[in-house]
């Protein structure tokens, strides 16, 4: 008999699970409660425009090729996935700029405009970085985490590479200009982390980027959903849309299936989710005396990601000097990750990551137009914040920003526009406390520390995506599709 699993959700960690596991030959149903895939990376349209839903930072495509040599296909085949040569714009709030890119010669420039001195650093913190990822994203990433002493024998190399201090701590000890230290400490924020408590071992995705470069998706990020959704109905692979898991069905120590809407009932084997794992234990799972006493502590100490405000607008007017990526600095770095993070208030000082994909594929705006979305931090949903009261006067907030700033006069251009708050993270999309990430990557909630990819409450349930090991961003949730490879 073929063995039946179950995805639950189509972010890229369901996707990229159940070709796998229909690869290895098992019967594989992929249920999504949107009309759409994707998850957060689903795709928006409105007015002519359209706008990836979320994650718009293609690194590692390889990743993606790997889906398709399974079943000896080619990815170009099926969507094109072209490099850019200016990966981010860094903007602070004087007006400097700083063009990020994988031109070692541009780079050094481009240091040298801030700090002379820095440049040795500079190198010897890349240096350091391949170190961490080496050992992080080469040896780790695709590797389960499940077994505590597998832990324990990684401890001595993670001590070795510095992992106790924080990607801001670390920076730090090489590169002492503070702006400087702001683009080189900035990663973590794009994987739901604050740079001043995140380990260290995510300046990986400093090297990660160099390694294989910044790539863009023509037609979006939402091209490559399509593409996997091809792919996955070329193999045979059951999709069912609409269809909202409500439920979890248990038996003692073993799940049996899920109820759907409320209703309808579909039995399996297996079952792995790519949803939110504290959503998941805290809502769809009502057998809850299968937890243990350290289980529920575990679930109860999580310090959940930041919220994400993230405002979809097509300006009548183009602006071809505004790079694909830009990420706008506000006045204050470190009190301004404290109140998102740790006090969780909204504040005037905000910092922003604006995306322009007609900088690279004009088919994402109206000719002569231009499509853009703007992602600012806030605090996720354990802030009480009413977005219902605060979400008009933030997104003005927002655009008046953006007038002073990078888009001079857009306030009087956006012609079709809406914005998402941490309420559509915790409502559509199941994330507990609407966090835009699950939970935060430090050091104590890594790794064996995360929830693990196998349950450990139940035998025959897994997880993969952002709230399981490796982590968050495109490359962490596609490497936990390979941890599943592993264990199922």
């Amino acid at each position: 008999m073929t063995k039946k699993v179950i995805v639950i959700g189509s972010g890229f960690g369901g996707l990229a699970s159940a070709l796998r596991l229909r690869a290895k030959g098992y019967s594989v149903t992929l249920i999504e409660k949107h009309p759409d895939l994707g998850g957060r990376a689903r795709v928006f349209k409105k007015g002519g425009f359209i706008y990836d839903g979320g994650p718009t930072v293609i690194t590692a495509p390889y990743l993606f090729d790997e889906l398709f040599t399974l079943f000896n296909k080619k990815i170009s085949d099926y969507v094109k996935i072209v490099p850019l040569d200016l990966w981010y714009r860094f903007v602070f709030n004087n007006g400097e700029t700083f063009d990020y890119s994988g031109d070692e010669i541009s780079m050094e420039k481009e240091i040298k405009k801030f700090s002379k001195t820095d440049l040795k650093g500079y190198k010897d913190l890349v240096n350091f970085t391949e170190k961490i990822f080496n050992k992080g994203f080469t040896d780790l990433s695709d590797k389960p985490f499940n077994d505590f002493t597998f832990m324990l024998k990684q401890i001595p190399a993670l001590l070795n590479l510095k992992s106790y201090k924080s990607v801001y701590g670390l920076v730090s000890n090489y590169v002492s200009n503070e702006k400087l230290r702001r683009v080189f400490s900035m990663h973590p924020l794009l994987v739901g982390g604050n740079p001043f408590t995140t380990t260290s071992i995510y300046t990986l995705i400093l090297f990660l980027e160099k390694k294989w470069g910044i790539h863009y998706s023509m037609g979006g990020t939402g091209s490559v959903v399509k593409a996997l959704e091809k792919l996955l109905n070329e193999e045979g692979v059951e999709i069912k849309k609409g269809s909202e898991v409500t439920e979890i069905l248990t038996n003692n120590k073993n799940v049996k299936g899920v109820k759907i809407n409320n209703s309808m009932i579909i039995d399996c084997d297996y079952i792995v989710c790519n949803s939110d794992p504290p959503n998941v234990y805290e809502n769809l799972i009502k057998s809850q005396n299968n937890y243990n006493f350290l289980f529920k502590q575990k679930i109860k100490r999580m310090d959940y990601s930041m919220g994400l405000f993230v405002y979809y607008f097509g300006s009548k007017k183009q602006y071809p000097n505004v790079a694909h990526h830009t990420i706008y600095f506000g006045e204050s770095y470190k009190e301004h990750l404290n109140k998102i993070f740790e006090k969780k208030i909204l504040s005037d000082d905000i910092s922003y990551y604006l995306h322009r994909p007609s900088a690279t594929d004009p088919n994402m705006a109206p000719n002569g137009q231009d499509a853009f979305y703007v992602l600012v931090p806030v605090p996720n949903n354990l802030s009480n914040i009413s977005w219902s009261k605060e979400g008009e006067k933030f997104k003005n907030l927002v655009l008046d920003k953006m007038d002073k700033s990078v888009l001079p006069g857009i306030k009087e251009n956006v012609v079709s526009d809406f914005y998402l708050t941490p309420d559509y993270f915790e409502k559509d999309l199941a994330t507990l406390n609407g966090s835009g990430f699950s939970i935060q990557p430090k050091f104590s909630q890594s790794a064996y520390f995360r929830f693990h990819n196998q349950s450990e409450v139940f035998n025959n349930l897994y997880f993969v995506g952002a709230g399981t090991h490796p982590g968050a961003g495109m490359p962490g949730v596609i490497s936990s599709a390979k941890v599943l490879d592993k264990i199922l």
